[in-house]
């Protein structure tokens, strides 16, 4: 199991109170509303019904039912290591040695292999260095196939599948998929116990029970339980996002294991863990059903998962990007600009575009598109509902292959502009015609008490458009700010480069 720490974390300390009205003589006293003051209470007020909860008879019938089909996962794998020749011996790892002081009774040992105290010695030869490692992992077919993470299988070199009563066989990897870390074996049998998914039309929700069986820690065969403590989580280091919180205890090696609901279906399967020493503080993430089941049946197929590529680079819509387009939501993606060539802007989706729904579904976010849009087959025809001048417009594209292999560019740092000695002072900021030759305004100051500061512009940043308008001079800028103004609205939208990187800032101009 791989420690995911997301961000630092304060501990705040609060005190509880629980409030009992006494009267004389310690008889809690209830006050009742009558007549008109009781009508106005009921009507500011909606009263909630919570449901009554099932009272659970602990749960060891599931664990029961599932352990045959949960196994453990021995990986044998080789790491680039080095060979450290001192003292006419050879030392198959990198030799880090300690910063000792001189009268320290272990430093003539370390001074025999001739480091100095606090380096680390290269190696004379590279010699692969061997390892074992430990996951987990369950079954989902009677003929073999177990599902557990990429990164329990990755760059495995044997990977062996522990059953609960201790027998082994070796497992061949089917396919795996790094952008949701999960991965496919396959094992002989013919008649094996397994699991099922839940039902993607009744899924899980936030305060439901979870039941995580796995192999922390090498122990094999254990159990936690908690609820699932959020949905939706989008976690650092992920390229997919979307993944289940948990409060199971899960630890390192529950790692590709499954976590069940109580009718014993798998809801999700374990990945990774926040934690800032390395064990259970009570913050897990597992990758949902509905996404494991269709990369597994995938990786079943053809050995490799294929997604839809739309070609636009995006970024999320903030309350003052909706403000300045006149969305009344901020919600859905705002396109910096489609790719070159690629299937958006062939079918005339522009920059500035805002996409809120695909094939009728809501969009909330960038990373909620890039999901969609990756789940759907290459080849297959999208709608894109599209915010544009004001007004809804729907396109029509038909998606490409995604390049999972394409390494991303850095883009080439543009020379530092020179600047042209007229200026003109808008919203703060102080504006000159770009003189690069590339178009937009530069801004050569910021007033540190402005809205366009707060919005974190900055001297040296190139605005390319406003109001979706390209401006190349100062009365470009003045001109798209007043048709702005004059709409009604209060907020404009700014298309700003910086270090060769758009992106939108809606700015108040008032």
């Amino acid at each position: 199991m791989r420690s995911t720490v997301l961000s630092r974390t304060r501990r705040w300390l609060g005190a509880s109170a629980l409030a009992i009205l006494v009267g004389a003589g310690g008889v809690s006293t209830a006050y009742v509303l009558t007549g008109q003051a009781a009508n106005a209470q009921v009507q500011n007020a909606a009263q909630i019904v919570v449901p009554q909860a099932t009272v659970q008879q602990g749960f060891a019938d599931l664990v029961e039912a599932v352990k045959p089909a949960v196994v453990s996962i021995l990986v044998e794998a080789e790491a680039p290591g080095r060979t450290v020749q001192r003292g006419g011996r050879d030392f198959d790892f990198e030799f880090n040695f300690p910063d000792l002081p001189e009268d320290h009774p272990f430093r003539d040992f370390f001074d025999q292999f001739g480091g100095a105290p606090g380096q680390r010695v290269p190696g004379d030869d590279a010699r692969p260095r061997q390892f074992m490692a430990a996951g987990s992992g369950f079954i989902i077919s009677a003929d073999g196939y177990v599902v557990t993470n990429n990164h329990v299988v990755s760059d495995a070199t044997k990977v062996t599948v522990v059953f609960e009563d201790g027998s082994e066989q070796v497992a061949e990897v089917v396919g795996t998929d790094e952008r949701t870390d999960l991965a496919v074996l396959k094992i002989e049998g013919e008649d094996l116990p397994f699991v099922t998914f839940e039902s993607s039309e009744a899924p899980s929700r936030v305060g439901d029970w979870v039941v995580a069986v796995g192999n922390p820690f090498g122990l094999g065969g254990t159990v936690t339980v908690g609820v699932i403590s959020g949905a939706g989580r989008d976690i650092g280091g992920s390229n997919y996002g979307d993944f289940l919180q948990i409060d199971a205890a899960v630890n390192t090696g529950n790692s590709g294991g499954p976590a069940f609901n109580t009718e014993g279906e798998v809801v999700g399967v374990n990945t990774a863990i926040y934690s800032p020493n390395g064990g259970n503080v009570g913050i897990a993430f597992a990758i949902p059903a509905r996404t494991v089941q269709q990369i597994v049946n995938q990786l079943i197929d053809d050995g490799t998962v294929t997604r839809g590529y739309l070609g636009v680079s995006i970024q999320d819509v903030s309350k003052d990007i909706a403000d300045s387009v006149g969305l009344p939501n901020a919600r859905g993606a705002i396109v910096r600009e489609p790719t070159e060539d690629g299937p958006a802007g062939s079918a005339g989706v522009q920059s500035g575009d805002i996409i809120t729904k695909v094939d009728g579904e809501q969009i909330d976010d960038a990373l909620d598109l890039s999901r969609t849009i990756a789940s759907k087959a290459p080849d297959s025809t999208v709608e894109l509902t599209i915010w544009r001048d004001g007004a809804e417009i729907t396109v029509s594209v038909t998606l490409q292959q995604l390049d999972e292999s394409a390494v991303a560019q850095t883009p080439e740092q543009p020379t530092p502009p020179q600047a042209l000695p007229e200026a003109a002072t808008s919203l703060g900021m102080t504006l000159v015609p770009n003189g690069d030759g590339s178009g937009g305004l530069l801004i050569q100051n910021v007033d540190g008490d402005s809205p366009a500061a707060q919005r974190g512009f900055a001297t040296g940043d190139v605005i390319l458009e406003v109001d979706n308008k390209p401006v190349a001079a100062a009365g470009d800028f003045d001109q798209a700010v007043q048709a702005v103004r004059d709409r009604g609205l209060n907020t404009v939208l700014v298309k700003v480069a910086r270090d060769g990187e758009s992106r939108f800032v809606g700015l108040p101009i008032e």
